[in-house]
């Protein structure tokens, strides 16, 4: 069990990092509500976990597929919380993954795009997806390359899933201005799907502690929020 003086600090933290992003996105001319802060928990444990969403947090992202279950389940949760996938789904665990109906930020190759989609089908439900890019080019990094998305987008499944929008990250030891440059990469392209195709892709998942002032300016949705939460809470997983 949580102690008190963690959840007091969670608390804390938690209305920073909201403060923070409602700042932000005043600054940007944007209304703060158009803007969801996902809470990364891949840092702590379940019980930390657990006392991040009583401190208000009711969207939670994780990297790795099997802690993403093993916290769902330890935690037999009954508040309205939404899982996000925001790290790389290997095709063997998309079937177990999909019990928890999580938003997956990072489907990045057409055949994990069809793999997901079959198995959605097969589970009857409708998966909400983000499509990955590698915005920064970086090899290192995972996701669509950008002169790729286009035929992404015209070759996707017909049912299953139903693509929310894009997601990227800006590149290793990147500076705020090449971030935001990034950023606005992104924005460029998905206004240009979204011209050329039925699409409304609402959704831009871009920006972590380090620069999501610089995302919520070129128009991110969401912003996955991880280290700003566990300031000052020792116990991590």
């Amino acid at each position: 069990m949580t102690d008190a003086a963690t959840l007091k600090r969670l608390k804390q933290n938690w209305e920073c990092v909201q403060n923070d992003v409602q700042a932000a996105a005043r600054q940007s001319g944007r209304d703060p509500s158009s803007v969801k802060i996902i809470g990364v928990s891949k840092y702590v444990a379940s019980e930390t976990t657990r006392a991040l969403i009583q401190a208000g947090c009711h969207d939670l992202g994780e990297s790795r597929p099997q802690v993403l279950w093993q916290k769902a389940e330890a935690l037999s949760l009954d508040h309205d919380v939404r899982w996000h996938l925001i790290g790389h789904l290997q095709r063997n665990k998309i079937r177990r993954v999909l019990r928890e109906s999580p938003i997956i930020h990072s489907v990045d190759s057409q055949r994990l795009l069809a793999a997901l989609a079959a198995e959605s089908v097969a589970q009857n439900q409708q998966t909400s997806v983000l499509l990955e890019v590698n915005i920064s080019g970086d090899d290192a990094k995972t996701g669509f390359a950008v002169d790729d998305m286009a035929g992404v987008i015209d070759e996707l499944p017909s049912e299953g899933v139903r693509v929310e929008g894009l997601m990227a990250m800006a590149g290793w030891g990147t500076d705020p201005e090449d971030a935001r440059r990034q950023f606005a990469m992104l924005r460029e392209l998905r206004d240009k799907l979204v011209q050329n195709s039925e699409l409304p892709l609402n959704e831009l998942s871009m920006g972590m502690s380090g620069d999501f002032r610089e995302a919520i300016a070129e128009g991110a949705t969401m912003v996955r929020i991880g280290s700003h939460l566990f300031e000052g809470v020792s116990e991590r997983s």
